[in-house]
């Protein structure tokens, strides 16, 4: 199967002449996108720094692309030292689709509620046990601290933002899932408070399309972020 730390892997194997294997920030499952993503690696080759992302990028096919790199301590893990993860998910809401941002959006068609998302999204903030969230099969503990939840408009399209310091498999996909499916509650928080309550996957709602959910930044001690907005919000930050 194709994939994202593949395709590195085989470029960067070629460019240094030595086998490389990558340590990704967050996994992306298939058809989940990526503008903030962050590996790690080591390497024995001597090669110029400001250089690397430019020749990596000539080997790397369209779909994928480098935008910077930089020298880390030896202790450094791309997944294990990240403080914060955010991902934003898009929402087409409107009865028509779009052809050109299908790739990217969950096509929604009846109205939905902002105010309503929000306020079903504020009973998921801080630390709670996100059983009800995550894929079956997960095995390891599903208590998260989500540190931020937001909800915005721009025409047509609505992002949900979500921050935290790691997520369960699937979980921003079935909390955006389960925050449409809510949302025409008379008391949505209620009804997202009961759904952490039960702490069964059986009591959330479905999980949202890979294609709308993008990881957008990995946070780092330093002040570093890779953060990058959704490919469809990257267009909204480009208007004059």
């Amino acid at each position: 199967m194709r994939t994202v730390a593949g395709v590195l892997e085989d470029s960067l194997s070629q460019l240094l002449r030595e086998p490389i294997k990558v340590t990704g920030a967050g996994r992306t499952d298939s058809g989940v996108h990526a503008a903030g993503q962050v590996i790690s690696f080591s390497t024995h080759t001597d090669f110029p720094l400001d250089r690397l992302a430019v020749a990596l990028n000539a080997t790397l096919p369209p779909d994928c692309a480098v935008r910077d790199a930089a020298m880390v301590n030896e202790d450094f893990s791309a997944r294990f030292s990240a403080l914060e993860r955010t991902y934003e998910y898009a929402i087409l809401n409107r009865p028509q689709r779009g052809a050109l941002v299908s790739r990217y959006a969950y096509h929604v068609t009846r109205a939905l509620d902002c105010d309503a998302l929000r306020e079903a999204g504020a009973q998921l903030l801080g630390e709670h046990d996100f059983r009800s969230f995550a894929a079956s099969g997960d095995d390891g503990g599903t208590v998260r601290n989500v540190r931020r939840l937001t909800v915005e408009s721009w025409g047509d399209l609505i992002r949900l933002q979500v921050a935290a310091d790691s997520f369960l498999h699937h979980m921003v996909r079935t909390v955006v899932g389960t925050l449409v499916a809510c949302s025409d509650e008379p008391r949505p928080a209620d009804a997202i408070a009961a759904i952490l309550a039960a702490r069964d996957r059986a009591a959330a709602g479905p999980s949202a399309p890979a294609r709308g959910l993008c990881l957008a930044g990995v946070r780092y001690s330093g002040g570093y972020d890779s953060y990058a907005p959704h490919p469809l919000w990257r267009a909204r930050s480009l208007e004059p």
